[in-house]
């Protein structure tokens, strides 16, 4: 289940339960992420605290988003991931491209820094 919200500028997606290819029926993350840079949004930031699991799909969301939102100037970050799921970023190397914070406050303060 996804959520959204927004503070200030930034466009929250809070996400619970698991990140995974499943019905194709189903609205995608990145699909999600394309339609609200469509509207205008550059800050995007994905809250994990809910997140269980992630898989090959899912991490291909998260990078997806983060070039479609990059390539429009926009800043894209994560927020909260629990330590299992920080493993997976490691792996893969996404911890060297996004930016990860240990909580909401602090991830939405970067917003107003330049990187």
């Amino acid at each position: 289940m996804i959520k959204t919200r927004e503070k200030g500028e930034v466009v929250i997606f809070d996400i619970e339960g698991e990140i995974r290819r499943s019905d194709l029926s189903e609205t995608t993350l990145h699909e999600l992420v394309k339609d609200r840079l469509e509207s205008g949004t550059r800050n995007i930031l994905f809250n994990f605290e809910k997140v269980e699991f992630i898989d090959s799909f899912g991490v291909g969301e998260i990078l997806a988003s983060y070039i479609s939102t990059h390539n429009l100037g926009g800043k894209f970050k994560l927020a909260r991931i629990s330590k299992k799921l920080y493993l997976v970023f490691q792996v893969t190397m996404l911890t060297k491209v996004l930016e990860i914070f240990d909580n909401e406050e602090s991830a939405l303060q970067s917003f107003l820094t330049p990187r």
